[in-house]
């Protein structure tokens, strides 16, 4: 259900629903997809997942704006600072808990967001420690989805960079007409370390910041080149059943009683 097509009158007997907040961000995304690229994966994975999740949750409208400063060196890129993001959003979280809402996710799909957006759900969580019932989720559609991701027919790239093989492929698969793939040249830096991999083409175990133009020409990363529609048909599936899965799971959660 979305959240905003409901009257003010029934939201208190809504409340014990799951809402689902999209987060994601207008953002430059390499000279070959649209700066839009994070908000309409996310808006896609929502309307998947809304679709087979009927009444047991509300979906808010996707958070088009989010954490970009590291992209603001290149042309296009909009972003609020990440202390005004965390504001953002604790003051969103704050309203649906003000009006009963006791189980809320942010369902994220742009990797500035995830700092200021797990601060955000510590902070309420904190504030509010005399409400036991009260759960606030963040995550990544990556990071929910990321076994089944992994195991999208034909992906060479097994993991989200940006720009990359499967953003591309996910665009590609909802509007190809804003896709030029003549333009699809994705970074890779050689770098010798155990710790760090500043072309996220693997995890790395200690956070290095560096602003995207420090680290690439284009913007992009990995093989962009590669993506396809099929792929990213696959990957739509992939994120949008494990949204599903947790969503089913979170809306049953008790609170939690220490032993």
């Amino acid at each position: 259900m979305k959240y905003g097509e409901h009257k003010w009158r029934d939201t208190e007997d809504l409340a014990d629903r799951v809402v689902v907040l999209p987060l994601a961000s207008l953002e430059q995304h390499g000279h070959h997809l649209p700066m839009l690229t994070d908000t309409m994966i996310a808006a896609e994975i929502a309307r998947i997942a809304e679709a087979e999740l009927g009444d047991k949750a509300l979906f808010l409208p996707v958070l088009w704006v989010g954490a970009s400063d590291h992209h603001l060196g290149f042309t296009g890129t909009l972003s609020l600072g990440n202390s005004l993001y965390v504001d953002v959003l604790v003051d969103i979280l704050e309203n649906l808990v003000a009006a009963g809402y006791r189980k809320i996710f942010l369902l994220n799909a742009h990797g500035g967001n995830i700092t200021p957006g797990r601060m955000a759900i510590y902070d309420v969580q904190m504030r509010h420690q005399d409400i036991p019932d009260l759960f606030l989720a963040f995550s990544s559609w990556w990071t929910l989805a990321a076994d089944e991701i992994a195991a999208v027919p034909g992906l060479d790239q097994k993991i989200v960079t940006h720009a990359c093989e499967l953003e591309t492929s996910m665009v590609l698969h909802l509007r190809p007409e804003l896709v030029d793939l003549s333009q699809a040249m994705g970074t890779r830096i050689p770098f010798e370390s155990r710790f760090y991999c500043p072309d996220f083409s693997a995890s790395s175990r200690v956070d290095i910041p560096r602003a995207f133009d420090q680290l690439s020409i284009t913007g992009a990363f990995g093989n962009p080149e590669l993506g396809t529609a099929e792929k990213g048909a696959g990957l739509f599936a992939a994120a949008a059943a494990e949204v599903v899965r947790f969503v089913t799971e979170f809306s049953e959660w008790d609170e939690i009683t220490p032993h």
